[in-house]
């Protein structure tokens, strides 16, 4: 059951991934084609987005999450490579969103975006992969105290956070 799980788990990520890596290009090409040939490419793209990338995405978290919890892996690295898929996620939901604005009529995506949205990608992409492969021992006093300690987050947010 853990094996099948794993490469379904494995499979998805392959396709979200290359989904991710993909949609800048297509949103690069939007800046060279008239408007006949710009709604072909929007409709292909978010076809590409919302019947092949989301679902991808949908299924990799789901059996990445029951993989966790059947397999009781709740270590530093893993809290970590959690971090990074949530960057990942993030990534994802601003690929909607460019989906929405580049395909307007005088909606534009510069060049050097492509290259900048493959790289941060493939370097999330990275990270996500040594620390599953590597499964380095990260010790908790490496971390800074609001990764350590239960509602830690929303002291750092308090912190952050401008006074009135």
């Amino acid at each position: 059951m853990i094996a099948w799980l794993k490469a379904i788990h494995v499979l998805a990520l392959i396709v979200w991934c290359a989904g991710l890596l993909v949609l800048p290009g297509l949103f690069a090409q939007r800046r060279r084609l008239d408007v006949a040939r710009a709604a072909e490419l929007h409709r292909f793209t978010r076809t590409l987005y919302i019947a092949i990338t989301s679902p991808a995405a949908f299924v990799a978290v789901v059996a990445g999450t029951t993989l966790l919890f059947m397999r009781e892996v709740f270590n530093t690295w893993m809290m970590l490579k959690l971090v990074a898929v949530g960057v990942l996620v993030i990534i994802h939901m601003r690929a909607g969103y460019l989906i929405l604005s580049v395909f307007e009529p005088e909606g534009n995506y510069a060049p050097w975006r492509r290259w900048v949205m493959t790289g941060v990608t493939l370097a999330v992409i990275g990270v996500i992969l040594v620390l599953i492969l590597d499964k380095p021992a990260i010790e908790h006093g490496a971390l800074p105290s609001w990764l350590r300690e239960p509602g830690g987050l929303q002291s750092l947010v308090e912190t952050i956070r401008p006074i009135p």
